[in-house]
């Protein structure tokens, strides 16, 4: 049938073919839609490589990008710990952890509850792996777990008093990955251990300002910010130097990134009993963007008048970010790769090849030794504030139930006897005693 049309075309023209010309601007587009999504794609992962009797630790591997790569994982056969905010009995986690296994036919899939936005829950899990004798086993910890507040939404705090954004995405994972430090360093030499960091490109315009990590001033709109002057013209209110708005969520990930190098060194630093080289590597992936719901959650604002302009420009969307599958490439890359598990560490993946870190100050021991030192102190107080709310908050609730109990007396309850008096002893028979219906008799 082709080769028919085309020798009419070739003879007679094209114009004399029915429907020539849709039909060739449809294919045109469809082939041009086609390069542009796999252009917007990004690059596969070329790296194969069995999983099985791998021991891999997994946070934000419920949603998104890190859902994607806990797939991947276990479907090649790797022993997957979710970390996750809810315990392990809540039905959701557990319909989504069976249909996980049943889908990569994998059995080795659990979840540990670890809530990130709060340092005592990450002391608890991380301490509790830690003393396990002997050491168990971790060939791997991914961190995947990220939260992007949009700018025009209300920033939160944690339980810790700590702006959300940099707990989560950088106090949290400093405070495990120093705890599980020794369980790392006391990995067999003949194992290939890994610990692979989550960025993104906001690190490239952001500036630290630490002494801002203490919680976000709360969204005040724009017309409550705004004064009149003496002209009755709005103006807004300049902010002090000191108090100008820092993009958090980017110097969380850089923070991150500079942490990532100096945790390098400190794994090289450490001297292993039996004299053999530290087998242990960081590597940071940059996934690009994608459809995650921490993407579209910064598209929308949070509002509903952006959902719905999220939804109208859906295929634009569509186009232009990738998958979470596409995402969890440089992640599968950097987990299997041969060649990460020798050489200096400290690589950046993405678009699955090494490249090189955009801000001198992720390299900077000066840097580097002044965030890991604040990092310390910072945890070190809000652990013990944390503390010290939960020994009151105990002593109240104790308090209440010694009160409730001591309210609650024989005395007081309906149809309850009255007490006997001192001296006096207990004559009165009552009408359904058993010596009231003898004296009856």
């Amino acid at each position: 049938m082709p080769i028919p049309l085309l020798a009419q075309g070739i003879t007679d023209g094209f114009s004399s073919i029915p429907y020539a010309y849709p039909v060739f601007k449809t294919a045109a587009g469809l082939i041009l839609l086609t390069l542009l999504k796999w252009y917007f794609g990004g690059s596969r992962n070329s790296a194969e490589r069995l999983m099985r009797s791998k021991v891999i630790m997994v946070t934000g591997g419920t949603s998104g990008i890190g859902a994607a790569v806990v797939f991947g994982l276990a479907s090649r056969g790797a022993q997957i710990i979710l970390l996750t905010q809810h315990p392990p009995s809540d039905l959701f986690l557990v319909d989504y952890i069976q249909d996980l296994r049943n889908s990569t036919n994998n059995q080795l899939i659990y979840a540990e509850q670890v809530d990130l936005s709060s340092l005592h829950s990450i002391r608890q899990f991380a301490t509790k792996w830690v003393d396990n004798a002997p050491p168990r086993r971790l060939d791997m910890v991914i961190l995947c777990a990220d939260t992007f507040i949009p700018s025009r939404s209300r920033k939160l705090r944690t339980v810790d008093g700590l702006d959300e954004e940099w707990q989560v995405n950088y106090l949290s994972n400093f405070h495990l990955l120093s705890i599980l430090s020794p369980a790392l360093r006391a990995q067999p030499p003949d194992r290939d251990i890994r610990v692979i960091f989550s960025t993104c490109s906001g690190y490239i315009g952001a500036w630290l300002d630490l002494q801002q990590t203490e919680g976000a001033e709360p969204f005040v709109p724009a017309k409550a910010m705004m004064s009149k002057t003496a002209t009755g013209k709005m103006q807004r209110p300049k902010q002090p130097a000191s108090k100008a708005p820092v993009n958090m969520y980017g110097m969380a990930k850089l923070s991150l990134m500079v942490f990532a190098q100096a945790f390098q060194k400190h794994l090289f630093s450490y001297q292993r009993p039996d004299k053999q080289p530290m087998n242990a590597r960081v590597l940071i992936v940059d996934p690009g963007f994608s459809r995650t719901p921490g993407t579209r959650r910064w598209l929308t604002g949070g509002s509903l008048w952006g959902l719905i302009f999220y939804l109208l420009t859906w295929p634009l969307w569509w186009l232009v970010l990738k998958s979470p599958q596409q995402g969890a490439q440089s992640f599968l890359y950097a987990a299997m790769d041969s060649r990460f598990g020798r050489g200096p560490g400290g690589w950046m993946i993405k678009e699955c090849k090494e490249v090189d870190f955009l801000r001198k100050e992720v390299r900077d021991d000066k840097i580097a030794k002044q965030l890991w030192e604040f990092s310390e102190q910072q945890i070190q107080t809000k652990e013990k504030e944390g503390a010290t709310k939960r020994a009151l908050a105990k002593k109240e609730q104790g308090a209440a139930v010694a009160t409730a109990s001591a309210t609650t007396t024989p005395s007081t309850q309906e149809g309850t006897a009255e007490p006997l008096q001192l001296g006096h002893t207990a004559k009165t028979q009552t009408p359904g005693s058993r010596r009231n219906r003898k004296t009856k008799a």
